[in-house]
C-alpha cells in the first residue's frame, strides 16, 4: 500500500505532509506506518517506516529531524542532523534547506509552520499542556529569531483528536480558566460532570492570538478514524497494550 500524505494549500509550495498510518511495514496493533521508536513495535519495522517517510520527503533518513517530546514549551533550533541523544523539547525550527522537521503524535496536535518569504520553517507538538504553556507562541518566537515574520507565517494543525472524542473531567478545566476565563468557550457539556474539550480550536485560538498570518486545522480526527490514524485515547479505551505514532514533516 502506498503512503497517504495529507497536505495543506496554505503551506504550498513548501514540501510537507501529515502522514496517515497507511502504507507502513508494522503489523498487529501497530499495523501501518508507525514511526515511533518509543513504542514497543519492532525496531526494524519502525526503521523501514521512517525510511519510507524520508523517501517521500526527498531526504536521507538521518535528515528526518525530531526531538524527545515531553509536553513542554521548549523549542530547538537546528542547522543540521542531531547527533547523539535527542534534546527534550516539543518544537523544532530551521532556516537550513534539506532538513525535514518532524513531529510524532497520536491525538495531540502536529503543527507545521512556514514563512515562505524568509525560508524559515517549524514543527510543533501541541497537546493540551504544551498548547496551554505556550509551545506555539515559542515556535513563532524562535522562527522570528531566524528572520521570519509572524504576520507572514502560516500554520497548519494536522490530524488531532476532535472535541466530540475528547472527554475530560471538571478538574481539567481549572488550568484553562486560570489562564483565561475566555477559555471556557473551548469546553462543551458532556455526560454528567464530564466536559468535551476542543483542542484544535484552542490551538487555532493560540496561533491567531500570537499574530500568525494564517492558520487552519485539516479537520481530521485521530480518534474517530482507526483505519487512517493512531490514537492514544482510542487504544486506551480498547485496552490495547500500546499504540503507534503518526509522523508529520516539513522541509525547505
Amino acid at each position: 500500500m502506498t503512503l497517504e500524505i495529507l497536505t495543506s494549500d496554505l503551506l504550498s509550495p513548501v514540501r510537507h505532509g501529515f502522514f496517515s498510518r497507511r502504507g507502513g511495514a508494522s503489523s498487529g496493533i501497530f499495523a501501518g506506518l508507525n514511526c515511533g521508536y518509543g513504542s514497543s513495535d519492532q525496531t526494524e519495522a519502525v526503521t523501514v517506516n521512517r525510511s519510507r517517510v524520508a523517501d517521500a520527503m526527498d531526504v536521507a533518513p538521518e535528515a528526518l529531524i525530531g526531538v524527545h517530546q515531553v509536553h513542554s514549551p521548549t523549542v530547538v533550533t537546528v542547522d543540521g542532523p542531531i547527533s547523539g541523544e535527542k534534546p527534550q523539547a516539543d518544537a523544532v525550527v530551521t532556516a537550513t534547506p534539506g532538513l525535514a522537521l518532524t513531529i510524532l503524535t497520536a491525538d495531540c496536535q502536529p503543527v507545521l509552520f512556514a514563512d515562505i518569504d524568509a525560508n524559515v520553517i517549524g514543527a510543533a507538538h501541541a497537546g493540551w499542556r504544551g498548547a496551554l504553556d505556550g509551545v506555539l507562541e515559542a515556535t513563532l518566537d524562535a522562527m522570528e529569531t531566524l528572520g521570519a515574520k509572524r504576520q507572514n507565517t502560516v500554520a497548519v494543525i494536522g490530524p488531532t483528536i476532535s472535541q466530540r472524542a475528547y472527554e475530560v473531567g471538571p478538574e481539567f478545566l481549572d488550568d484553562f480558566v486560570a489562564d483565561s476565563p475566555d477559555n471556557l468557550r473551548f469546553f462543551a457539556n458532556g455526560n454528567g460532570d464530564r466536559l468535551q474539550f476542543d483542542l484544535p480550536s484552542f490551538g487555532l485560538h493560540k496561533l491567531r492570538q500570537a499574530g500568525v498570518g494564517q492558520a487552519e486545522w485539516t479537520r481530521h480526527c485521530t480518534y474517530s478514524d482507526p483505519d487512517r490514524f493512531y490514537s492514544y485515547r482510542r487504544s486506551t479505551h480498547t485496552k490495547e497494550a500500546d499504540y503507534g505514532r503518526l509522523i508529520s514533516a516539513i522541509k525547505l
